[in-house]
């Protein structure tokens, strides 16, 4: 939870008030003497800003219909961006390809079911 504007312009005028020290200020306050060096380089707390997605993901929806067997690392040859970022926007959209239907344990070899054949002479 931060402090009101409101609060932090009082602390400062205190402080610069009654001459005290950045530490004695935060005790009378009962607050961090970081939070009140924080505020005397800049009351206003920075705005948030919701990142950029390097990728446009209709774009990329567009691009995995003809290449459904594309690697990632060409995909993201293709947009300009790093292979994990293709990888989380395909994640992101729930965009799955496995290009070995049947899974590794249906694959394996069975004990006793080695076929041999008969030979006869």
């Amino acid at each position: 939870m931060s402090y009101s504007i409101d609060f932090r312009r009082k602390v400062i005028s205190t402080r610069e008030e009654e001459g005290l020290s950045i530490r004695e200020t935060a005790k009378q306050f009962r607050i961090g003497p970081a939070s009140v060096s924080r505020w005397i380089n800049q009351i206003a707390s920075k705005a948030s800003t919701t990142p950029q997605r390097k990728s446009d993901k209709s774009e990329l929806i567009k691009d995995v219909e003809p290449y459904p067997d594309a690697y990632q690392k060409e995909r993201a040859e293709r947009f300009g961006v790093c292979q994990k970022a293709i990888w989380q926007a395909l994640k992101k959209l729930e965009l799955t390809y496995k290009k070995n239907s049947t899974s590794s344990e249906s694959r394996r070899k069975r004990p006793g079911s080695i076929s041999t054949k008969n030979t006869t002479v």
